[in-house]
């Protein structure tokens, strides 16, 4: 009995750890419903470089139509392990979880702290470990020559922005080449996040369309009817681009892509059938951090290819 307390004792300390990380805001029924999906060319499955407003870049994609390369390049996702997290917090964690199944302590058999609270202090500690190295193991390094980066919405003095380079994450796309970003570029982004978020609380297929890709298309799509056969409609209103950072604009196969994180704030609310606020409000503004990436090909606009959700 007592072995099977201490158990629960750590599942639960487990749980009431990691609810931060995987529990929904206030407001997630926005266009994308705060998931990570769509296309980056051959940068799809790599970690977009970070900005100053997503430090720890941008989590990996939960749907795409691109295949996954079978050789990620550096830099990329991966499997989302190390060796090091594999071996060191591995060991770490069998090593105490079999002490508490065979009676010990967590560390040392009988040398912790004693009794039922000391045992709970002990998981606590352990658990806060794990995620502080986890959260240090997945963050990326910062990109050379990112300092400084201008940011959207401020004066560019002319001077277009150039971003890009860096190998591809696999070996069946031509190696991207940097790409000029200018204020014109940055107008089109912006006006692009607050027609998409106006055409989803719409319910405008035809509206997202135009624009989005059809790959992007098909995931709203998606999502919309998830709502409705739950009787749900969420409206998204008064968007307002409060900063954004370019975190790499680059060309492939004739094809050009932009990936920027964008911090924007809105009013979202989901409301059931009898029009009652399940989710969000309709006063209260959220602000909101994604990394979108737009895609177009030479003398085309620009579409939505992608949103992923930061770290």
């Amino acid at each position: 009995m007592r072995r099977m307390l201490m158990l629960f004792a750590l599942l639960a300390a487990f749980a009431v750890a990691v609810a931060p990380g995987i529990a929904p805001g206030v407001a997630e029924a926005r266009a994308g419903l705060s998931s990570s999906f769509g296309s980056r060319g051959s940068r799809t499955f790599s970690a977009p470089s970070i900005t100053r407003i997503t430090p720890y870049g941008a989590q990996p994609m939960q749907r795409s139509t691109t295949p996954y390369p079978a050789s990620p390049g550096l830099g990329g996702y991966g499997n989302g392990r190390s060796s090091f997290a594999s071996g060191l917090l591995g060991g770490l964690i069998g090593a105490g979880i079999g002490g508490l199944l065979f009676g010990r302590g967590f560390f040392t058999g009988g040398m912790g702290l004693g009794g039922f609270f000391g045992f709970l202090l002990q998981i606590f500690l352990i658990v806060m470990l794990v995620r502080f190295l986890l959260r240090l193991l997945r963050a990326p390094r910062t990109a050379p020559g990112m300092a400084g980066q201008p940011m959207m919405g401020q004066p560019m003095m002319g001077q277009p922005m150039m971003m890009g380079g860096g190998m591809p994450a696999g070996g069946a796309f031509a190696a991207p080449a940097p790409l000029s970003i200018g204020p014109v570029d940055y107008q089109a982004f912006e006006m692009i996040l607050q027609q998409v978020q106006a055409a989803w609380s719409r319910q405008d297929l035809n509206a997202l369309r135009a624009l989005a890709t059809p790959e992007m298309l098909g995931y709203f799509a998606d999502q919309l009817a998830g709502l409705s056969s739950r009787g749900l409609t969420n409206t998204v209103s008064d968007v307002r681009l409060e900063k954004g950072d370019l975190a790499e604009a680059w060309e492939e196969n004739g094809q050009d892509y932009a990936t920027v994180a964008m911090r924007f704030s809105m009013l979202d609310a989901t409301r059931d059938g009898a029009g009652r606020v399940v989710e969000g409000s309709l006063t209260t503004r959220g602000l909101i951090t994604e990394i979108w990436t737009f895609f177009r090909v030479p003398g085309g606009r620009w579409l939505l290819s992608a949103i992923q959700q930061p770290r």
